[in-house]
């Protein structure tokens, strides 16, 4: 019965997945619905989170507008079928060094400083990727007070670390 079910879902959802410009093995893919993840964690994103995403995306995957505006329809259909990080994450570590994840994390900061405040739900969000993404407590939080920073954003002490 749910080999049955499995099948079905994968027939309905298998002609979308071969209309995407991205595949699933695409860490640009899991890492913009990462990103994708963050701006939706409090409502609807704002135009200036919006804004960040699409510059971040486009600036750090040498895309033309296009081809970001897919690529972020791609993974916010992605991220709203996810039941949670680890398959996106999974493809980043596969795909990337360190230095590679760290700057996955460093664009996750910057779209939680994008609106001006940083949400319990944020910060553990990034502190969960982080995890997964085998980036130490040590270099999250340096990279979420040089981002913090370099918005002229205060960091709050917050229960979740920092």
């Amino acid at each position: 019965m749910l080999d049955g079910l499995r099948q079905f879902i994968a027939d309905i959802v298998g002609p979308q997945v071969q209309d995407r410009a991205f595949g699933d093995s695409d860490y640009r893919l899991a890492a913009t619905a990462l990103l994708v993840h963050v701006v939706s964690l409090d409502g609807q994103p704002s135009a200036a989170e919006q804004r960040k995403l699409h510059g971040l995306i486009e600036s750090h995957f040498g895309l033309d507008r296009g081809t970001a505006d897919r690529l972020i329809a791609d993974a916010t259909e992605v991220e709203g079928e996810a039941v949670d990080l680890y398959h996106f994450t999974s493809v980043i570590m596969r795909s990337l060094d360190e230095e590679g994840r760290k700057r996955i994390v460093q664009m996750m900061w910057e779209l939680v400083y994008a609106d001006g405040q940083v949400s319990e739900f944020e910060d553990n969000v990034v502190w969960r990727a982080s995890d997964l993404l085998g980036i130490s407590q040590r270099d999250r939080i340096e990279l979420k007070h040089a981002v913090a920073e370099r918005v002229g954003g205060q960091v709050k002490a917050s229960a979740v670390g920092g």
